[in-house]
């Protein structure tokens, strides 16, 4: 859940190949309401995010205290209580910056050593219970708790049933965050789930989220690619026509193009049914469908392209 606090903000800073940029930036718009991407690699919100939810925010700075000057954020750092747990400190690089953000190793070594000097408390660098980060962004020296993202997708690229064509993980992810930025009350379906990427990477997240296909042939490796990770979820066999329950959410990925070009009435089927049963449409596809989506009855809100070797797929954003 995305969570607002007028009184606290956060620093998330964030890391893409360069082809992932576009996929990046409309994930960022879609978590944060707003263009974010800077020259400065990082991201200001009052939003609390999991860093995690995210394949490209590296971590994030709740922050305590910031200063113009590292001597008065060390002064800043004094006037905490002592720590009942052990801590860590990291100095966290922002490649965008100044130049003070690059500083060099030994540099960085002496504020991390200044900073865990003036805190009470046992240093433990190896299993620490609390984790502390010094950043330098727009000329500020920040402090604060600081939450590392845990890579939780990679993990999942190693299930048991895989389609050559179908999403990485990183993108599936990416695609969830951007159709679901705030969880909370969301009801979302994969109507044609292929072998649950998407799926499960939206369970990874705790979303209400049901999967349907076409094929019977494929159920077999989608609860077993879900159960093999410990999750649970309703995965059945329905033609997207059949669908009646509705949703606040639909995801429609057509990575089977690649592999036999999908007839056109048979888009323009899929695209109106699912106008039927939900109120906002993410699509991915390598093929030209804006004319189906408007004539559908939905609008286009959003959009990226995300180029991989000799193709690319648009990832459409829809209500």
């Amino acid at each position: 859940m995305n969570v607002i606090s007028k009184d606290s903000y956060y620093i998330y800073n964030y890391a893409c190949a360069e082809e992932e940029i576009p996929l990046c930036a409309l994930e960022i718009r879609s978590l944060f309401g707003k263009d974010s991407l800077s020259q400065y690699n990082s991201i200001e919100s009052h939003l609390l995010i999991d860093p995690s939810r995210s394949p490209f925010i590296s971590g994030r700075l709740d922050v305590m205290f910031q200063s113009e000057n590292i001597k008065d954020l060390l002064e800043q750092v004094n006037t905490m209580s002592e720590l009942a747990s052990s801590f860590k400190v990291l100095f966290v690089k922002n490649r965008g910056d100044s130049s003070k953000a690059r500083i060099n190793y030994e540099n960085r070594n002496e504020i991390i050593r200044q900073v865990a000097n003036n805190i009470r408390g046992k240093a433990d660098m190896h299993h620490p219970e609390i984790q502390f980060a010094v950043m330098f962004v727009k000329g500020k020296w920040l402090f604060g708790p600081y939450k590392e993202n845990q890579a939780v997708w990679l993990k999942h690229k190693s299930k048991p049933y895989n389609y050559s064509t179908a999403l990485n993980t990183r993108v599936a992810r990416a695609v969830i965050n951007i159709a679901v930025p705030d969880p909370k009350g969301i009801k979302v379906i994969d109507p044609c789930c292929g072998i649950g990427t998407v799926l499960i990477e939206a369970l990874s997240m705790g979303i209400d989220i049901v999967g349907s296909d076409i094929n019977p042939l494929i159920m077999k490796g989608i609860r077993e690619n879900i159960a093999y990770f410990g999750y649970k979820a309703e995965v059945r066999i329905e033609d997207i026509c059949s669908i009646e329950e509705e949703y606040d959410v639909a995801i429609i990925d057509l990575p089977y193009n690649l592999c036999s070009v999908l007839p056109e009435e048979v888009k323009v089927q899929m695209i109106q049914n699912a106008r039927r049963f939900t109120k906002k449409l993410v699509v991915i596809t390598i093929e030209p469908i804006d004319t189906i989506l408007i004539k559908s009855g939905f609008t286009i809100v959003d959009r990226c392209e995300l180029r991989k070797r000799n193709f690319a797929r648009q990832v459409i954003v829809c209500s």
